[in-house]
């Protein structure tokens, strides 16, 4: 990753995100899932205005407890299928009991303009650059919440038994090098580490 990489959020910046797009925005269930998109499934942003329903809908028409993410929407053909966090879930039922939502099929878009179109990638990245300059969040960009999971998951691998190769399938790496130059270094970390041995 060429240049300087898109800052972590700290859990406190993540909740003042969230707090702000479902109080002071006008299309709040779209803006908290769009960024839930990124930080609690590591999407990047072409991939966020890829999602389409019946990638996170079960054969009933429910919200099913991951994300089918298509070759057609990913990087490099990297799709996978990522499990759904609680808040991302719950975040999506209430999107599409929203009225804008009730008649559309199901290979539209999940993100939708405020007119009712497809969102484009750059108008996603341009979204992100606008959402964290308003919240004074310096640093950050649409890569903010996808490095933030990256980092996270990396430090809870071991506590489920999980390992850095499920985070690269998480995250559509080719190449572990890749989510390995994702995971920011923590200081307070590395004390912790050597402090258990």
């Amino acid at each position: 990753m060429p240049g300087k990489q898109a800052k972590i959020l700290t859990s406190t910046q993540a909740r003042s995100v969230a707090r702000h797009l479902v109080e002071e925005t006008q299309d709040p269930e779209r803006n908290l899932v769009m960024f839930l998109l990124s930080y609690r499934a590591g999407l990047r942003a072409s991939e966020i205005v890829g999602v389409t329903w019946d990638m996170v809908l079960d054969s009933e028409g429910e919200v099913q407890d991951f994300v089918e993410l298509r070759d057609s929407v990913s990087k490099m053909g990297s799709g996978r299928v990522i499990p759904l966090h609680s808040e991302l879930k719950e975040a999506l039922v209430r999107l599409r009991e929203h009225p804008k939502y009730e008649w559309r099929e199901r290979d539209c878009t999940v993100i939708l303009t405020m007119r009712g179109g497809p969102m484009t990638a750059h108008s996603a990245v341009c979204w992100f650059k606008r959402l964290y300059e308003t919240l004074g969040i310096k640093g950050a960009s649409s890569h903010s919440g996808r490095r933030t999971l990256a980092t996270e998951a990396a430090r809870n691998l071991s506590a489920v038994g999980a390992s850095l190769r499920d985070l690269q399938d998480i995250l559509g790496h080719k190449h572990l090098s890749t989510t390995q130059r994702y995971v920011e270094v923590s200081s307070k970390a590395k004390r912790g580490l050597i402090d258990s041995l």
